[in-house]
């Protein structure tokens, strides 16, 4: 589980967060909403202390992010950001380094068992001696999330995991951390731009506007007022096949 409390902050003088606080369980997929500069992204990078809060906390299970030694942090926190860059690491050698915080003296048999695994889950079996600048964009952050899931974290945070993928792809990597997610009670934090993408694949939706706490909750949350007040849109929300979908208008 984790609790996020009154969490703010800035880039000098200009404020980006302010008094950010909701919960989630483990288990859950939350999708982080909002326009562009509402502060998403800022927000799940105090969440792993990439920056630090100017004020406020983060806490997992009950212990306080900021009180977490590096190594314990990258055992409670994996982070797939939006723009990865590339190298000539192999990708398994790549999906290793998620083990990195649990090897000590020298890299285990399980160490290699799940690496396998994991790239044999997200369906790179047969580039996994491949040199990460010769894939693709969507194949790079396949292996990015891989990486991520072999820390075993218990929150993951994504920064826009689907940008670079087809839709096909979109749906596959979104199932893929969804199912991952309820069998490993991870919590999952997933910055989003497809509303329709997050109603399909998310518990519950966080709204950001304007840097604050907006709107949180299930499916309840996700209406014509929320749309048209953060996105500053015309919309309507209506359920089709059983599935709430958002039509922009």
């Amino acid at each position: 589980m984790i609790e996020v409390q009154n969490l703010s902050f800035s880039y000098g003088h200009h404020p980006v967060l302010s008094h950010v606080g909701f919960t989630a369980q483990s288990g859950e997929c939350v999708g982080i909403l909002g326009n562009n500069g509402a502060g998403k992204s800022t927000l799940i990078t105090c969440i792993n202390r990439i920056r630090t809060p100017d004020s406020g906390s983060v806490l997992i299970d009950g212990k306080a992010v900021g009180n977490m030694s590096r190594r314990e942090l990258a055992r409670s926190v994996a982070y797939v950001a939006q723009k990865n860059e590339m190298s000539q690491t192999t990708v398994f050698d790549c999906v290793l380094l998620g083990r990195k915080p649990y090897i000590r003296w020298a890299v285990g048999e399980e160490d290699l068992r799940l690496c396998t695994a994991m790239i044999h889950r997200v369906g790179l079996e047969a580039l996994e001696l491949r040199s990460l600048d010769e894939l693709s964009g969507g194949e790079l952050q396949k292996v990015m999330l891989a990486r991520a899931l072999v820390q075993r974290p218990k929150v993951l945070l994504l920064d826009e995991p689907t940008s670079n993928l087809d839709p096909r792809n979109q749906y596959e990597m979104m199932e893929l951390v969804r199912e991952v997610a309820r069998e490993q009670h991870i919590t999952v934090l997933i910055v989003i731009h497809d509303l329709n993408l997050a109603l399909r694949y998310c518990d519950r939706f966080f709204f950001l506007k304007d840097g604050s706490g907006y709107r949180y909750g299930g499916l309840e949350v996700v209406d014509q007022h929320t749309i048209e007040s953060v996105y500053g849109v015309c919309a309507k929300v209506m359920d089709v096949g059983g599935r709430r979908i958002v039509i922009i208008e």
